[in-house]
């Protein structure tokens, strides 16, 4: 695997978030949070369950409306922009369970993904225009390279219920390519992986961060966090109490009490 790259990118953070604020009812999702990412960077949001990782990234994808508080990506501001305008300008997500299609294919599931990049209506598909067709293998084959990237080009014709959970997830990874982002968020994207699966899914993050793609990485498994992260958050109660790289944040005090153990070392 390779060593993660120096944060110090330089220049705007392709992801600025800005005071962010978020209930629901009487809970405190999240509260005045901000940071940046860099293009180019591997950033961890680690925390208790509850914390608020997922719900930022609900929020960022447009999922949630933020109470208050602002989000820019590239310089445009996009809180309370609905999902498909937030994916279309390319912030890409996968799911802690992969929101699959039990009734598609492999491949149909990867090409999904690619829905963003459809400029011929489903009328037209529905028709068998050729601009519509040719669309529509043209998406196949994209879907299918990225199959390839995540190692499961070789299943492209196998049913969903055939896989297990590492490959479930490579799926939902192979999928959120299909929108050519240039941010990725990865929600507990190596829960339940195996040694061998988990050590693809860096060699694959590296990757996408060596392509100039932002990675936002949510994530339980820490031996993973501090090891791929160039820069590590660290939430409670919906707050960021902790920003730093992974040495830093082991040896925060709080860090410690709130979330690894007081027994980590």
């Amino acid at each position: 695997m390779t060593p993660p790259a120096d944060s110090r990118k330089g220049g705007r953070p392709m992801l600025e978030i800005v005071a962010l604020t978020k209930h629901f009812g009487g809970l405190q999702a999240l509260e005045a949070v901000g940071f940046g990412l860099e293009p180019g960077s591997i950033v961890s949001l680690i925390g208790p369950n509850g914390a608020g990782k997922t719900t930022l990234i609900n929020v960022v994808t447009g999922v949630f409306r933020p109470d208050s508080g602002r989000i820019y990506f590239q310089g445009r501001e996009i809180a309370g922009s609905p999902p498909h305008q937030i994916a279309h300008l390319g912030i890409a997500r996968t799911f802690q369970l992969e929101e699959l299609f039990p009734s598609l294919t492999v491949l149909e599931n990867a090409m999904v993904g690619c829905h963003t990049q459809r400029r011929s209506g489903l009328l037209s598909l529905g028709f068998g225009l050729p601009a519509a067709r040719r669309e529509e293998r043209h998406l196949r084959a994209e879907a299918l390279e990225n199959l390839k990237v995540v190692g499961l080009q070789n299943k492209a014709d196998r049913e969903i219920g055939s896989l297990p959970l590492g490959e479930r997830k490579l799926l939902g990874i192979a999928r959120a390519l299909g929108a050519k982002p240039k941010l990725l968020l990865l929600d507990e994207p190596a829960g339940g992986l195996a040694a061998h699966e988990t050590a693809r899914l860096a060699d694959l993050v590296y990757a996408f961060r060596d392509r100039g793609l932002g990675v936002l990485i949510v994530e339980h498994n820490m031996p993973f966090v501090m090891s791929i992260s160039e820069r590590v958050i660290v939430f409670e109660h919906g707050s960021k109490i902790a920003e730093g790289p992974p040495d830093e944040i082991k040896a925060n005090p709080r860090v410690i009490k709130a979330y690894l153990g007081e027994d980590e070392s």
